[in-house]
């Protein structure tokens, strides 16, 4: 049965997304709940460990909300971290001050990597009941995105025990063992494809794949250990819910010599990191996927005029959309937590203003 949900006033974003008319461009940010603002830095400190963040439903709500109330976003995303699925699959997640995700039993050997299953739904509850309790709190404001990491990127940290810059282990079982790569990666698609439904069901409004890590694997590894199952999971997906569409974003970070396979795979929209010109990204794809994306997140530490500019010549180089064609602004990666907020400001009010004076002029 269905939780009842008050009606979208803001459906700009969706619309993006669906590559239909919009007034102007609609924007989001990754990370856009985070260190960089002082609220969120004091509900954290309340709640003792980001940990404690995650798994509390109210203080997951409360953080999604606090950039929405400081700046005109056109959608909210839930504030989790992709590696929730790993931890209940029994890895034991946890946060060490300054240096990221830890696994503390990582995939060692094949017995690790044979024993792995897709994890019960009620080991996320807690994730689920925050998604509904945001889209509650919400009351259509503005959608509300649900998402993952991908196969691959979970496969990763799920190898390596905690983020890398050069993969060795995971790569070393990808080249030796590519039999138990693809276990885990079957295994995780699984797994992400019914935690992405669960949160469609709980009430997330899109759906977004962050595969950070494909653009570490060669041509041709990555087709097969990271789009392939990104492709398994869309084709799982859910893609209405209660009559509406449920778009699907997947974004490869440093994917662009990839764009035209990943608009193939069947998601709505295909997102850029800040190496790809979106005019170019946008003639090579033309009106099969909208695109999200993709300001430098260090655009943010310069002057706000030089920001303005900045912004105007991201939304120059995609151009107005037109039929079938559509665009979500956003950082071609997460904001840093050294951003100031007044420039997310002059960002948020610059892609607004703009937009929709592009789409005067051809009116």
């Amino acid at each position: 049965m269905s939780t009842p949900f008050a009606a979208l006033k803001n459906d700009t974003f969706l619309k993006a997304l669906l590559r239909q008319p919009t007034d102007y461009t609609p924007l989001w940010l990754m990370r856009q709940a985070g260190r960089y603002l002082p609220e969120y830095r004091a509900t954290r400190k309340g709640a003792g460990s980001f940990m404690s963040l995650a798994k509390n439903p109210d203080f997951a709500t409360e953080v999604t909300i606090q950039p929405l109330d400081r700046f005109e976003l056109d959608a909210a995303i839930l504030f989790s971290d992709i590696l929730t699925v790993p931890d209940a699959m029994g890895l034991g997640l946890y946060f060490e001050e300054g240096e990221g995700p830890k696994f503390e039993r990582p995939l060692k050997d094949e017995k690790d990597v044979l024993a792995l299953k897709v994890p019960e739904a009620g080991s996320l509850q807690y994730v689920f009941d925050a998604v509904t309790q945001i889209r509650r709190t919400l009351n259509g404001r503005v959608p509300l995105i649900g998402f993952s990491g991908s196969p691959w990127t979970l496969a990763c940290y799920m190898v390596e025990g905690q983020g890398s810059r050069e993969f060795h282990t995971v790569k070393t079982m990808m080249y030796k063992r590519p039999d138990l790569m693809e276990h885990i990666l079957k295994t995780n698609a699984t797994a992400v494809a019914s935690y992405l439904n669960a949160q469609i069901d709980a009430g997330a409004q899109a759906v977004m794949i962050f595969d950070s890590w494909g653009g570490a694997l060669a041509d041709g590894a990555y087709q097969r250990f990271s789009l392939n199952y990104m492709q398994d999971v869309v084709n799982q997906l859910q893609r209405e819910k209660d009559g509406q569409r449920i778009p699907a974003i997947v974004f490869t970070k440093g994917g662009g010599l990839w764009l035209e396979q990943i608009a193939g795979i069947g998601a709505d929209a295909v997102g850029l990191d800040w190496t790809v010109n979106l005019g170019q990204a946008r003639a090579r794809i033309g009106d099969k996927v909208a695109l999200q994306g993709n300001l430098d997140p260090a655009v943010l530490f310069a002057d706000h005029d030089q920001i303005r500019q900045q912004v105007i010549s991201s939304l120059q180089a995609y151009g107005t959309p037109d039929a079938g064609h559509g665009h979500v602004f956003n950082l071609g990666h997460g904001i840093s937590q050294f951003t100031p907020p007044d420039a997310v400001s002059v960002l948020v009010d610059t892609v607004h203003e703009y937009s929709r004076q592009q789409r005067q002029n051809i009116a």
